[in-house]
């Protein structure tokens, strides 16, 4: 597989990056596309093991953010609906219809935005480490459970890439987005998502603990939970082959007879 394409896009108002694989027309038929978004303070380096094994199957495509990833800084701080509305302006600006959404931690939010601003366009969604547990919804609670999450249950290789991320985003940058986080009310906001929702968690993670996954889940017309052993919040990064296996059988997403190999940690 080649590397992905990055691509500049500007959509509603901002400007963002773009990583695109596309597969070649004549490798069968077209599969849904799918579409990742990260977390907050990071990039899409730490879906990049994720989106290698995607790509094998579907058209992927992972974003930087506006204000991440070294994109421009918008001139004011976007609600989850402000990031909803690029996400869906850049994959229409490209060309991309309809896909499935995956988000990560924040992204999540972002990824619910996106299915309930246009949901013809999005028939699966895909919440990696949802946030933010209600039953933990202090800026210190989720503080100490992201320390207990690196500490504890992460690989050299995903500390390293939230880490690097994190300064490069820049802790004012990084502090206007996390009030936002904490004041975005996913429980409440699921329920009006008309697609099927699928929730990944790592069974060690601690920022989505099983509980409040079973409960969002429980809150969305149609949902499901698939938890992956092992693992910590970063799932998609440290066990990127199960998560990819996840997502392509919720989306019905026929699997390609041959995947890459997850490198080492």
């Amino acid at each position: 597989m080649t590397r992905p394409v990055r691509i500049e896009v500007e959509a509603a108002g901002q400007l963002g990056h773009v990583f695109a694989s596309r597969r070649p027309s004549d490798d069968g038929p077209a599969a849904p596309a799918v579409v990742l978004i990260h977390g907050i303070g990071v990039s899409h380096r730490y879906l990049r093991r994720l989106h290698r094994f995607l790509a094998q199957s579907a058209d992927t495509y992972s974003i930087d953010l506006p204000g991440f990833g070294g994109t421009p800084t918008p001139a004011h701080t976007l609600t989850a609906a402000e990031q909803a509305r690029y996400v869906l302006g850049a994959m229409e600006e490209l060309g991309v219809p309809e896909f499935v959404v995956v988000g990560h931690s924040m992204g999540a939010q972002f990824a619910v935005e996106t299915a309930l601003q246009q949901p013809s366009r999005v028939p699966h969604v895909v919440l990696m480490g949802p946030v933010v547990n209600d039953r933990r919804s202090s800026v210190a609670q989720q503080a100490l459970d992201l320390g207990r999450d690196c500490l504890f249950y992460e690989s050299p290789s995903s500390n390293a890439l939230v880490v690097t991320d994190y300064f490069r985003c820049g802790p004012l940058w990084y502090l206007k987005n996390l009030r936002v986080m904490m004041d975005y009310r996913i429980e409440e906001r699921i329920g009006a998502v008309a697609a099927p929702v699928l929730v990944i968690r790592g069974g060690n993670d601690p920022v989505a603990p099983l509980d409040w996954c079973r409960r969002l889940a429980a809150r969305a017309a149609a949902a499901e939970v698939v938890e992956i052993e092992g693992t910590g919040h970063v799932v998609q990064h440290n066990r990127a082959a199960q998560v990819c296996e996840a997502i392509l059988a919720f989306a019905g997403i026929a699997a390609a007879g041959t995947e890459p190999q997850d490198s080492a940690a």
